[in-house]
């Protein structure tokens, strides 16, 4: 997992409230345990003709003007539905770095930042800035900085985000939940080294 410090990138709008996961990345996409092509995939029901294959000229991820968009802008209550990891994976897979809402399903949020997708919560009056920004101005580009956690309007503006201290770290330094605990493997073996022998009582 690549290290999220500070980045900038362009914007796309999906401003549909409620958007879950089988809309991400529908269920027939399930069966692969790889995380590779998901990125055609994503939004592939909204994305695509009744074919599967003919791109709807009209649904912005299909317009060129959005093509290296990196910062897709949500609906509330973004990512709810089921628990697939593959939704994140899809949405990294598409070129995202982060998506920004007002509010994120719980173990949406939890997946995203478990796998390096950044989900940014902002105020309503601030997403609506953005998407009409995106709508406005295709090439208008917001940064995100994750050690300040901000994300920075091309205005100047700062708007402060949420994030727990543990995921904050773990993006930082690019590292996973098993990467962190690798990384403290010196720290063990002593601590193992010290307390070897000892029996635990009741």
């Amino acid at each position: 997992m690549d290290p999220i410090t500070k980045f900038s990138g362009t914007m796309v709008a999906l401003a549909n409230n409620d958007i879950d996961t089988d809309q991400i990345i529908p269920a027939r996409y399930l069966k692969v345990t790889d995380k590779n092509g998901l990125g055609a995939a994503c939004f592939s029901d909204w994305r695509y003709e009744a074919d599967g294959q003919t791109p709807k000229p009209d649904f912005p991820l299909n317009k060129p003007e959005y093509k290296n968009a990196s910062v897709l802008v949500g609906g509330h209550n973004f990512g709810c539905g089921s628990s697939r990891e593959h939704a994140p994976w899809a949405l990294l897979g598409a070129g995202f770095k982060a998506v920004v809402s007002t509010y994120f399903a719980d173990i949406f949020q939890g997946n995203a930042l478990k796998n390096g997708l950044l989900p940014v919560i902002v105020d309503e009056e601030t997403h609506k800035q953005l998407i009409s920004l995106a709508e406005e101005d295709p090439t208008a580009q917001v940064a995100v900085d994750l050690e300040k956690q901000q994300l920075i309007l091309p205005d100047g503006r700062g708007v402060t985000f949420p994030i727990d201290g543990f995921s904050r770290y773990c993006l930082l330094n690019g590292v996973d939940q098993l990467g962190f605990i690798l990384g403290l493997d010196e720290q063990i073996v002593v601590y193992e080294g010290a307390n070897a022998g000892r029996v635990k009582t009741a």
